[in-house]
């Protein structure tokens, strides 16, 4: 399991005991193997970005209510805003090559090893895209009437979205935790919308300029003043436009995965 822990400790204004919030992470990684030391995976690296962005939410909260500072207080489609934002920073050549090196002699990351994460990314985007949209439907539009069989929906919803047809005897339900266990429930179409939310956020820095420092600085400072200041204080919608300035498009989110056709 892969969390963020928080504890508010936002106090009131009157100035005597203000502390600042705390937030630990959790992750799981691979075991270091005879004398070789614990070597992170490239997922595990995604992980540790992810999970960052939701501790960098917490500890940059500027809210002094605890039930909406920080992480606390956050709908649903925006929670994982800050979090999917951090990964994107995984696949920016200058930051990776930073930290990937190689253990024993230093050596950064080939270049041809970078092209094929590049490619990786992009790889039956749409095909996963698809999935998303499909489990996001399971709950919404499945179970109702009660009196259909829970094994028959999948595949009623998979007959007029997916392009490959489930097989007859799947089962895919059973182990699909996060709309039963998982606290998500109809609310499962969040993680694509954060993926929305997050790729237009990061396209900001884009549009300023990867490589111009000071623009990244000015970008990551309204980021920090609006999206992992403003917490749950404010309607997610509201907290959005005041950082990009106006409501969010999946333009940058089809960009990222290779799905929008660019014309000259």
């Amino acid at each position: 399991m892969d969390e963020v822990v928080s504890r508010s400790r936002v106090m009131s204004r009157n100035g005597t005991t203000s502390r600042l919030p705390i937030a630990h992470m959790v992750c799981n990684q691979t075991p270091p193997f005879g004398d070789k030391p614990s070597l992170m995976t490239f997922r595990e690296v995604e992980t540790v970005f992810h999970e960052f962005g939701h501790a960098l939410q917490h500890m940059l909260t500027k809210q002094d209510e605890g039930l909406v500072a920080g992480i606390r207080g956050i709908e649903w489609d925006a929670v994982e805003l800050p979090s999917q934002f951090m990964e994107n920073w995984c696949y920016h050549r200058d930051t990776l090559m930073s930290i990937a090196k190689h253990y024993e002699t230093g050596e950064s990351l080939p270049e041809e090893v970078y092209l094929k994460l590049l490619a990786a990314r992009t790889f039956r985007a749409g095909s996963l895209s698809l999935r998303q949209g499909i489990s996001a439907l399971l709950y919404m539009l499945g179970w109702y009437p009660v009196r259909i069989s829970y094994l028959n929906v999948p595949h009623r919803v998979s007959r007029k979205t997916q392009v490959i047809p489930p097989l007859p005897e799947d089962r895919f339900l059973c182990s699909f935790n996060h709309i039963f266990a998982g606290g998500y429930a109809a609310g499962y179409y969040s993680y694509k919308w954060a993926e929305v939310l997050s790729a237009d956020a990061f396209s900001a820095f884009e549009d300023a300029g990867l490589d111009d420092i000071k623009a990244v600085q000015e970008t990551g400072h309204k980021f920090r003043e609006t999206i992992l200041a403003l917490g749950g204080g404010k309607a997610p919608l509201e907290v959005f436009v005041g950082f990009r300035g106006r409501e969010p498009s999946p333009e940058a989110l089809l960009r990222h995965n290779g799905l929008l056709q660019v014309t000259a």
